[in-house]
């Protein structure tokens, strides 16, 4: 399986554009378990092209966006570089580069599975001021909520070339709790529901590093196939994917 910081080097801007963002809800509901407060800085870690920085940053919190890709770096630079709170530094999960006890969050969205654990666990537990609250995050689809759920499912097993393997990278309950030190874990799951139109099912589909991108035999063959699944599933010009934010707040520090 190809490394975890160069995956999606060539998707960059299809990764921008068309992956689902996070909902605006997110700081709201950290602020009501009181988790974050008016001043807290949130670490974003794997922070990629800055669409999970995005729900912090409008709420008014300073945010440190940690990501080892340059790609992915430079693109949120490019989108939230204007904005005095949003700080980019090239570190990684293992080797953040921020100072010991500077931040009062954690965040790793769509990240946390290509972490090696123990290290950054350590790291995390260094920058984090007491109770070192860590949340880790992942938009999942509903694969099987709707006809066209289940055909997108299907076009994923179809065209994908690794997709299995990724599909089931994702860590476990007891994974979870091990990095969380075995403390009680708070669980969240919120609606994030994906609109697209045709445009943007295409670029949803190239933004997925497991399919067959520009210059691969099957890359246009692909895209054909999800013209088709557009036109047999699209009412009024949309397609929607079912898909929520899974949640999973923990404090290392307790």
């Amino acid at each position: 399986m190809q490394d975890s910081r160069e995956r999606f080097g060539d998707r960059v801007e299809v990764y921008r554009r068309h992956r689902p963002g996070w909902p605006a809800m997110l700081a709201g509901l950290l602020r009501e378990q009181g988790v974050l407060r008016e001043l807290s800085v949130v670490a974003d870690i794997g922070s990629g092209t800055g669409l999970s920085c995005r729900p912090f940053l409008l709420a008014g919190h300073e945010v440190r966006a940690v990501e080892p890709n340059a790609g992915m770096r430079h693109a949120a630079e490019s989108l939230l570089g204007s904005r005095p709170s949003f700080r980019s530094l090239p570190g990684s999960a293992e080797a953040t580069g921020l100072a010991d006890h500077s931040v009062d969050l954690v965040v790793a969205g769509q990240a946390f599975h290509w972490f090696d654990l123990e290290a950054s666990r350590k790291e995390f537990q260094r920058i984090l001021k007491p109770p070192a609250p860590v949340l880790l995050m992942w938009n999942l689809r509903d694969t099987t909520s709707t006809p066209f759920d289940r055909d997108y499912e299907l076009f994923l097993e179809h065209w994908g070339i690794d997709y299995g393997a990724v599909r089931e990278h994702h860590p476990t309950d007891d994974v979870l709790r091990d990095f969380m030190g075995r403390q009680r874990i708070l669980r969240y799951r919120l609606p994030n529901p994906q609109a697209l139109n045709r445009e943007g099912l295409k670029g949803r589909l190239a933004s997925a590093s497991y399919l067959p991108g520009p210059g691969h035999p099957q890359h246009a063959s692909m895209q054909d196939a999800a013209g088709q699944l557009f036109d047999a599933h699209q009412q009024s010009g949309l397609v929607t994917l079912s898909q929520h934010c899974e949640l999973f707040l923990g404090f290392l520090s307790r």
